[in-house]
């Protein structure tokens, strides 16, 4: 197999500066990407029409960026209904969070609640609270769809309210949409965009799965499909950006790009001796 391979030397833990008028992210998030944001920054192009992040999660490179013209989306309809939510009602966000506990009870008394009942500010404070106060910040779905993450028995306050205005001022230029990353590519990606794809990562050790934090999976046929999707907007012009797991199997499907392989922590991993792992970058166009 050749490989354009580039193998960084040391390991990265957490970005260790943002650009002028960037945030972190307000949701913790299996696979965000805030610990990748120092090599990730040297890949953007100095110039683009639209940014295009259709595996949204927390959004650590949009908030990164914020971009003038951007469309987000993601499959998971929770997270989007709280981004949308987030936009264009912080307020009333922020005064639902306001009367909720850091507490046990209170905690699975919130999870135990239908989202099809709440209204769509309660359903967007219900996902913030959980992420602030569950087990690890774990985002995790059984396969009804049913969020099913115990209790974190964290210390401190989990509202934090500079950082869901500095979010909805930063959405405010988003088109946030709720679709399948083909659907959404296939109908706004143009030569000169900008893209980041950062999919379910392939599974890598002993124990994992293609098990995705939505009710849905992702196979390796899907990672096939995204292949023939990335080859689609390299060639249609667009600067692309994926990330992965440092697997044989995707190396071997990008073995014609440039790949850059990292040494990363695995943040919300339980078992600490899993945290350690290497993720790569695969660049189209840049």
């Amino acid at each position: 197999m050749q490989t354009n391979i580039k193998i960084n030397e040391f390991t990265v833990n957490e970005p260790l500066e943002l650009f002028q008028k960037s945030m972190k992210p307000f949701l913790k998030w299996a696979g965000g990407k805030s610990q990748l944001i120092h090599e990730l920054k040297i890949f953007i192009p100095d110039s683009f029409n639209k940014y295009i992040e259709p595996f949204l999660g927390g959004g650590a490179l949009y908030f990164y960026l914020n971009p003038d013209h951007s469309i987000i989306s993601d499959l998971n309809e929770e997270l989007v209904l709280t981004y949308i939510t987030l936009k264009d009602k912080v307020e009333e966000v922020i005064r639902e969070l306001d009367t909720y506990k850091n507490e046990e009870d209170f905690y699975y008394s919130i999870r135990a609640l239908d989202p099809n009942q709440l209204s769509d500010v309660t359903r967007a404070a219900r996902l913030i609270y959980m992420n602030k106060t569950c087990y690890n910040g774990l985002y995790r779905v059984n396969k009804k769809g049913e969020f099913n993450v115990p209790f974190g028995k964290r210390n401190g306050a989990f509202l934090n309210k500079g950082l869901l205005r500095d979010a909805s001022d930063f959405l405010q230029n988003a088109n946030i949409i709720n679709a399948d990353y083909l659907e959404v590519l296939s109908r706004y990606a143009q030569k000169g965009d900008f893209i980041f794809l950062d999919p379910p990562y392939y599974p890598v050790g002993k124990y994992s799965d293609f098990k995705r934090y939505t009710k849905e999976f992702f196979y390796h046929e899907d990672h096939l499909k995204l292949k023939n999707e990335f080859e689609r907007l390299v060639n249609l012009g667009c600067y692309v950006i994926l990330t992965n797991s440092n697997n044989p199997q995707i190396l071997e499907l990008y073995s014609e790009y440039e790949i850059i392989v990292l040494n990363t922590k695995r943040l919300i991993s339980r078992n600490p001796k899993t945290r350690d792992g290497q993720d790569i970058i695969v660049l189209g166009n840049l």
